[in-house]
C-alpha cells in the first residue's frame, strides 16, 4: 500500500469510529425542521448529508477541510516558478484532511502521470459520435467506455469483502482523476482543432499538462488552468455534481458511473453551464450598445433593461453565499496579473463596479454578488478558448477532484444507500387538515 493510500486509511478509521460513537449517543438528536416549501422546492437549506472534504460558508466562501480559498492559495505548493496553487495539493487536503508538503505534491504528481494511459477503444467509442455532439455528451460517454477498467466492479463481481470497498474505489478514482485530462483534451481537439491530437507530456503536473494536451502553451494559460482545477474543486455535497456522484455511489456504484452520472448534472444549464450564459450576456450587451468596452452608465441602463423584462444578470446571485465569491476574487486578481487591459476582463469588472448597487435596491435579492461562474469564461477568452460548450467539460475535469474524493471517505465510512422518504400531495393534504400524523415509513 503505497504512503498516501496508507495515510487516508488511517484517516477514515480514526473518524469511523468516531462517527460510530455521535450516532450511539446522539443518533436521535433533531437538526433543524423541515418546512413544506422544502420538500416542494429542491431541499434548499435542508441539512441532510455529510460531506467531509469542503464547507461552504455564508459569509467566507468554500472552505476545504477549514481552509479559505486566499488561504489555500498562499498556502499550497506551486509549480516551479508558479504563484497559483497545483491541484494535486487541493485533492491532497481534501483526500488526507492535512496540508500536504511538496513531497506529498509530488507523489500525487507522479501517481497520476503512471495512471494516465487512455485505452485506444475509449477513443474509438469517443470516434463513434458525431463530431457535432455535445462536448460534455462525448465525456460522458468516454468515462462510460473507460469503465471497463474499474477495479471496483472487477473485485466486487469476485466477492470483495465491505471492508476493501474503500480500497477499490480509492484506485478507480485515482485512474480516473489521471485520465480525465487526457480524455476531454482528445475531445476538445476532435471538435475544435480539426483531430489534430496532442500528446501528452510525462514531465508536466496534471493541470499544465491539460493545457498542453488541449494546445496551450502560454506559461500563464497553464497558471489559469491550476487555478482554475483548484477553485471549481469542490463546493460541499448538496450540489448536483456532487450529490449525484455521491447518490449513485452509494447503490455500489463504481466511481466510473458514479462520476459519470454526476456529470450528467454538471451538464444542466441550472449547474454547469451558467459561465456560458455569462459570456453570452456580456456579448449580447455589447452588439446592442455598439461599443467593445460599455462604460459603468451604458451597463446599469442595460442591467435594468434585463431585469424589466423578466431576465435573470447571469453569473449574480448564490443561493448560499452573502458577499462576493472568494473564487471570483481570485480570478479577478489573476486578471489583474495578466490581463489589466483587455476590454472584455475590464467589463467584468465594470458590471461587479455596477450590478450588486442595482440588485441590492431591487430589496429581494438576498446575495447581489457576483460567483464564479461572472468571471471564469472572459479569462478563458482571453487566450482564445471562445469554444464556450466546453466550458463545462473544464468545469467537470475539476469538480473530479472535490466528488472523487468524497466517494473515497463515502466507502471508507462505510455510508449506506441513500433513500430519503418521500410523500404525495394527498398525504400532504391529509397532514394539513390533522387528518395523519405519520411521515416516516
Amino acid at each position: 500500500m503505497d504512503v498516501i493510500k496508507e495515510r487516508f486509511k488511517s484517516k477514515a478509521d480514526k473518524l469511523a469510529a468516531e462517527i460510530k460513537g455521535i450516532m450511539k449517543s446522539h443518533g436521535n438528536k433533531v437538526i433543524g425542521e423541515v418546512t413544506l416549501s422544502q420538500i416542494y422546492q429542491g431541499m434548499r437549506g435542508m441539512t441532510g448529508l455529510v460531506t467531509e472534504t469542503s464547507l461552504l460558508d455564508a459569509n467566507e466562501g468554500i472552505r476545504f477541510r477549514g481552509y479559505s480559498i486566499p488561504e489555500l492559495q498562499k498556502k499550497l505548493p506551486k509549480a516551479k516558478g508558479g504563484d497559483e496553487p497545483l491541484p494535486e495539493g487541493l485533492f491532497y487536503l481534501m483526500l488526507v484532511g492535512e496540508l500536504p508538503k511538496e513531497n506529498d505534491v509530488n507523489q500525487v504528481t507522479s501517481i497520476w502521470q503512471r495512471r494516465s494511459h487512455v485505452p485506444n477503444y475509449v477513443f474509438d467509442t469517443i470516434e463513434s459520435l458525431p463530431v457535432a455532439s455535445h462536448p460534455m455528451t462525448q465525456f460522458v460517454v468516454g468515462i462510460m467506455a473507460l469503465q471497463t477498467e474499474s477495479q471496483f466492479a472487477k473485485r466486487y463481481a469476485a466477492g470483495m469483502s465491505k471492508k476493501d470497498y474503500w480500497d477499490a474505489v480509492f484506485d478507480d478514482a485515482m485512474d480516473l482523476i489521471a485520465r480525465l485530462p487526457r480524455i476531454a483534451a482528445y475531445i476538445y481537439r476532435r471538435k475544435y482543432r480539426n483531430g489534430d491530437h496532442i500528446q501528452p507530456n510525462g514531465l508536466l503536473d496534471w493541470a499544465g499538462n491539460f493545457a498542453h494536451m488541449m494546445g496551450y502553451e502560454d506559461e500563464s494559460f497553464k497558471e489559469l488552468m491550476r487555478l482554475y482545477m483548484t477553485i471549481h474543486a469542490d463546493h460541499e455535497g448538496g450540489n448536483v455534481s456532487a450529490h449525484t456522484t455521491h447518490l449513485v455511489g452509494s447503490a455500489l456504484s463504481d466511481p466510473f458511473l458514479s462520476f459519470a452520472a454526476g456529470m450528467n448534472g454538471l451538464a444542466g444549464p441550472l449547474h454547469g453551464l451558467a459561465n456560458q450564459e455569462v459570456i453570452k450576456w456580456i456579448y449580447e450587451m455589447r452588439e446592442e450598445l455598439g461599443v467593445e468596452c460599455p462604460t459603468k452608465k451604458q451597463i446599469e441602463t442595460y442591467v435594468k433593461k434585463t431585469l424589466s423584462e423578466g431576465k435573470v444578470v447571469p453569473g449574480y446571485g448564490h443561493a448560499v453565499l452573502r458577499k462576493t465569491d472568494p473564487r471570483f476574487t481570485a480570478q479577478m486578481e489573476f486578471g489583474k496579473k495578466h490581463m489589466p487591459s483587455d476590454p472584455l476582463v475590464k467589463t467584468v469588472w465594470r458590471i461587479y463596479e455596477t450590478v450588486p448597487e442595482i440588485l441590492s435596491s431591487l430589496g429581494k435579492v438576498k446575495n447581489p454578488w457576483p460567483n464564479v461562474d461572472a468571471h471564469s469564461g472572459a479569462l478563458l477568452v482571453h487566450y482564445g478558448m471562445v469554444e464556450y460548450e466546453f466550458y463545462t467539460v473544464l468545469f467537470g475535469v475539476s469538480r473530479a477532484l472535490g466528488v472523487l474524493a468524497s466517494l473515497c471517505w463515502d466507502r471508507a465510512l462505510g455510508f449506506p444507500l441513500e433513500r430519503p422518504k418521500s410523500v404525495t400531495t394527498e398525504q400532504v393534504k391529509l397532514w394539513m387538515d390533522g387528518k395523519d400524523e405519520i411521515w416516516g415509513e
